[in-house]
């Protein structure tokens, strides 16, 4: 499975209500860390099983980007049962992306 668009019209659907982890992905297109972490992120989404991958970028969303408190980015977030349960600011490593996803 690909990495979700995730907007403020499917975010309950897809990321609230999912009987999944989420992985989040803030990003914009200006920004050159971003485009070196995206395709990391889609990596993931094709390998990962149990967990979804979405992407939000900020300056289509920015409410959504409000609501996690978003200041830098890239920034990631693991979202379990509706709650932040993990973030991460800055590019970072496959593996350490994955981590993320491993049950606590």
């Amino acid at each position: 499975m690909s990495a979700l668009t995730i907007t403020k019209e499917n975010f309950e659907s897809e990321v609230l209500n999912s009987d999944k982890s989420v992985l989040l992905d803030f990003w914009a297109e200006w920004c050159g860390p971003c485009r070196m972490v995206s395709p990391i992120i889609d990596e993931i989404a094709t390998e990962v099983k149990g967990a979804k991958v979405g992407k939000i970028n900020i300056d289509a969303q920015p409410e959504l980007a409000k609501a996690f408190g978003v200041m830098s980015i890239p920034t990631l977030a693991v979202i379990k049962g509706g709650k932040v349960v993990e973030t991460a600011v800055g590019v970072r490593p496959k593996e350490m992306i994955m981590q993320m996803l491993k049950p606590r």
